[in-house]
């Protein structure tokens, strides 16, 4: 079994690298993992962004702690393979004041429904934060097997110094929780972005930091957050006397365990300087387990590798079989809840309903959901149960459907219910087409559907009732013609005056524009669906009578001849071509105005670096000062191992000059500035 931590900068930034942007799915990430549980931090998404594929993947079990109120911050999910483990708890925050699904505070639920070790209210007094705010930002998940509590955790980052106090708090509160959970005699395993080393060889830039700041090794160890954080580990480093309560660590590094001298074993480079092809970064990404699980991890290493954030994924191997109050046990056995396996079979097939409520499957959002495969799975089942609906007489019946060419009696009746509705109509003044009313002539037998259905479509009046005409109601004069705009250039044309001798009415009752009645623009009478339903509209060559005309004034009224609507077309405006002189002139002046315009809004061309002659990038600087927000050109190429800018090497050399100062002197090389 595999246990994988990892921050990923965003659920689904991984994606954008390879190798995973080939399948760009999470079950395809997890295969390449090859992991069992896998822990995920600074997602940046908010419950609402819960998508199908994140959380209904066929053979894994989601959890997810967001957060409540930020947006695109923090935020921890787990995935648990249901083929190899499956928890029996699970809620999300350190201190358990979170409401649980139903509805009741982690803290208050029955002692057989929490998770325990919750701190006690003294405890939550001497983190000096407010326990909700403290839980309410998606930092932790905890799911609890019968083997060990699990911690997820994305830990607080250095802001500056703006949030140190909260900071403080979370390591406090993880510290306090943990330590009561190990008292009540369980096993506690944490992994997540920790946001802090525990030693200078943990860090790139710890030596020097401490060189230019004149910080001792004692006083670097010392800090608040690394004091804690040392005194939870197994061998940390403490200056000075153990703070009371604290007087054992309890947790023991895997990663460090297995390789105790090995140097740049980082897990997270600054993208802003692009530290990672030279490797210069910290490790802060961690997989601790209780110190009396040290026999159970087989292997744990770094995968930095692995491209797809600003972190590399941690993981840890455990053995098949393990030691459990001195008796060999299959690790399988106590992954998952009491009877599921038994000496690594399986006695129990997994069941969504026996996993806790806090699932992301059992969301409100989710529960009602099924994946495709589970679709797809009971497609066959449901197609099966409703084949041969038909009795034994129905099958008898249709086994001897007359095939000569007498008429059977299901075809008489199609033919008796269309004459009856047909005459019907003719009846009521109208005529209603049905949608199908030809019959087979073939012998074959034909498969009619039930006399009350058809008998529905037959009778249902074929024109939809739409929306009112609005051709209606406006003036009859300024009806359109029935053909519509024959090409976009009519649309741009002057209309064409009618001369004195035209009806100008019989032009509009014909059903056509002046602008499509030009010479050479034959005129064809139109025909539309409602003209052909409406009993009342009368052909191109038909004359009303007085009562038809009184009756439908506002519809059609009687066509005018071709004749009456033939106008002369307006004529054509003549360009006169210019002089080639002025021509060239033209281009001449067009040419230098569009450089004058592309040389203005156009990016300066970049400097060449000093030491390696390629363009340079520009940066805009961020920290604090009277330089906040400015822009420079510094050298392209990553930061070194050293973390310093170089000289003739293949890193970063020390080119740097201000924007500002740049007057685009076409790629030409410059001379190195201060920075």
């Amino acid at each position: 079994m595999r246990l994988t931590t990892w921050n990923v900068n965003g659920i689904r930034n991984p994606f954008s690298y390879p190798p995973w942007n080939a399948a760009r799915t999470f079950p395809a990430m997890f295969d390449i993992l090859g992991s069992d549980i896998i822990v995920m931090q600074e997602l940046k998404i908010q419950r609402k962004d819960l998508r199908d594929d994140m959380v209904m993947l066929d053979g894994w079990d989601a959890y997810f702690s967001l957060p409540k109120h930020k947006k695109g911050y923090s935020g921890v999910g787990i995935y648990t393979r249901n083929a190899t483990c499956a928890p029996v708890r699970a809620e999300e925050g350190l201190l358990g004041v979170l409401p649980s699904p139903t509805g009741v505070p982690y803290c208050e639920l029955p002692e057989d429904q929490a998770v325990g070790g919750y701190p006690s209210a003294f405890q939550v007094a001497e983190l000096g934060v407010d326990p909700a705010a403290l839980d309410a930002e998606g930092r932790c998940l905890i799911l609890e097997f019968p083997a060990f509590v699990l911690f997820g955790v994305y830990s607080p980052a250095n802001s500056n110094g703006l949030r140190d106090d909260f900071r403080h708090g979370f390591v406090l509160a993880l510290d306090c929780r943990i330590r009561n959970i190990m008292r009540s005699g369980k096993r506690v395993i944490l992994v997540g972005d920790l946001n802090v080393s525990r030693h200078e060889q943990d860090t790139a830039k710890a030596a020097e930091d401490c060189r230019k700041n004149g910080v001792t090794h004692e006083e670097y160890i010392s800090t608040p957050n690394r004091r804690i954080f040392n005194h939870l580990l197994i061998g940390g480093e403490v200056a000075g006397e153990r703070d009371e309560g604290r007087e054992r660590g309890v947790l023991w590094d895997t990663t460090r365990g297995f390789h105790p001298d090995r140097t740049g074993m980082y897990t997270h480079w600054e993208q802003k300087v692009n530290a990672r092809p030279g490797n210069f970064g910290s490790r802060i990404d961690y997989v601790l387990v209780s110190g009396s699980m040290q026999s159970w991890i087989k292997d744990a290493n770094i995968q930095e590798g692995l491209l797809g954030s600003d972190h590399c994924p941690v993981f840890a191997d455990f053995h098949d079989t393990v030691k459990q109050s001195n008796v060999d046990t299959v690790i399988l056995d106590i992954m998952n809840p009491p009877g599921v396996f038994s000496n690594g079979v399986r006695q129990q097939e997994w069941n969504l309903q026996n996993v806790p409520a806090f699932s992301a499957k059992r969301m409100p959002e989710f529960d009602k959901r099924r994946s495709i495969k589970s679709m797809f799975s009971n497609k066959k089942s449901e197609s099966s149960s409703g084949v041969d609906q038909l009795t034994d007489g129905d099958r008898d019946k249709a086994k001897h459907t007359p095939s000569t060419g007498e008429e059977s009696p299901k075809k008489a009746t199609v033919d008796s219910m269309v004459t009856g509705s047909q005459n019907a109509a003719t009846a009521n003044g109208r005529l209603d087409t049905p949608q199908e009313t030809s019959v087979d002539q073939n012998d074959a037998p034909v498969s009619v559907p039930p006399p009350s259905s058809l008998k529905r479509k037959l009778s249902a009046p074929v024109p939809a009732k739409g929306k009112p005409n609005k051709k209606k109601a406006s003036d009859a004069g300024a009806q359109q013609s029935g053909n519509g705009q024959q090409s976009l250039k009519g649309f741009f044309q002057a209309q064409s005056k009618v001369p004195n001798g035209s009806s100008s009415q019989g032009a509009q009752t014909n059903g056509k524009t002046e602008d499509s009645n030009l010479v050479g623009s034959p005129s064809y009478p139109t025909t539309t669906a409602q003209n052909i339903l409406d009993p009342t509209t009368l052909t191109s060559n038909q004359t009303p009578t007085p009562s038809q005309a009184s009756n439908s004034p506002e519809k059609h009224q009687p066509s005018a001849t071709p004749h009456d609507t033939v106008a002369t077309p307006p004529p054509r405006n003549v360009s006169t071509t210019p002089s080639p002189s002025k021509f060239s002139s033209q281009l001449a002046s067009a040419e230098a105005s569009q450089r004058s315009w592309s040389q203005l809004f156009a990016k300066p061309a970049a400097p060449l670096c000093e030491g390696h002659d390629e363009p340079c990038k520009t940066m805009q600087t961020k920290k604090k000062g009277s330089n906040q927000g400015r822009s420079f050109w510094m050298c392209a190429r990553p930061l070194g191992p050293s973390g310093e800018k170089e000289v003739a090497t293949e890193w970063r050399c020390r080119t740097f000059i201000w924007c500002s100062d740049w007057t685009g002197g076409g790629g030409k090389k410059v001379e190195k500035g201060e920075g």
